[in-house]
C-alpha cells in the first residue's frame, strides 16, 4: 500500500512540475510593459517591441553557463525555425553593473544574431516572475505569454519547439 501511494505522490508531483514549466496554464498573461536598453543603449519598451508573429524572451546572463548553453543551442536553431514560424528571439541580459560590459563581447564572440536588452536593474524580470536563469518564455502574437520554462537541459529546445509550431495551426 504504502508504495502505491508514493507512486501516486510521485506522479503529482511530476504533473505539478510539467503544468509550472510546460503549456498547461490556461490563464494567459499578457507581455509586462517595462523601459529596458538595447547593448547600444537604445530605449525600447517591452509592451510595444514592434515585432510581427511570435517571440521567444530568453533571461540569462553571461556568468551563466547554462544560460549560455541555452543560448547557443537557439542560435543554432535560430534561421530555420525564424524562416518556419516566423519567430524572432530576445534574450534579455540580467547582467549588472559589474558584468553588463561583458555582455557585447560574448554576444559578438558567439555570433549571436538575437536582439539582446539589458535588464541590468531586473525591473522586466520582477514583472515577468523569473527566479532564476536561464527562464524561456514563448509570447503569441496578441502578446501572450503561451510558454514557460525554467531552467535549460538539452532537449528542452524541442519543447519549445513544438510550443512554437502549435501557434502556427
Amino acid at each position: 500500500m504504502t508504495k502505491h501511494i508514493l507512486a501516486i505522490a510521485v506522479f503529482m508531483i511530476g504533473l505539478v512540475s510539467f503544468a509550472q514549466n510546460g503549456t498547461a496554464n490556461t490563464e494567459l498573461k499578457k507581455l509586462p510593459s517595462v523601459s529596458l536598453r538595447t547593448m547600444d543603449g537604445e530605449q525600447v519598451n517591452t509592451g510595444s517591441l514592434g515585432i510581427k508573429g511570435p517571440i521567444i524572451i530568453t533571461f540569462w546572463a553571461s556568468w551563466c553557463p547554462t544560460c549560455k548553453r541555452e543560448m547557443g543551442t537557439l542560435s543554432d536553431l535560430y534561421s530555420d525555425w525564424q524562416e518556419e514560424t516566423g519567430v524572432t528571439i530576445v534574450a534579455v541580459s540580467l547582467d549588472d553593473e559589474k558584468t553588463k560590459n561583458n555582455v557585447p563581447t560574448l554576444v559578438n564572440a558567439n555570433g549571436w544574431e538575437f536582439l539582446v536588452l539589458m535588464d541590468s536593474n531586473s525591473d522586466f524580470k520582477r514583472a515577468m516572475g523569473v527566479n532564476n536563469t536561464p527562464h524561456t518564455f514563448l509570447i503569441n502574437e496578441n502578446g501572450e505569454i503561451v510558454y514557460s520554462r525554467n531552467n535549460y537541459a538539452p532537449g528542452d529546445e524541442d519543447l519549445l519547439y513544438e510550443a512554437l509550431v502549435k501557434l502556427k495551426k
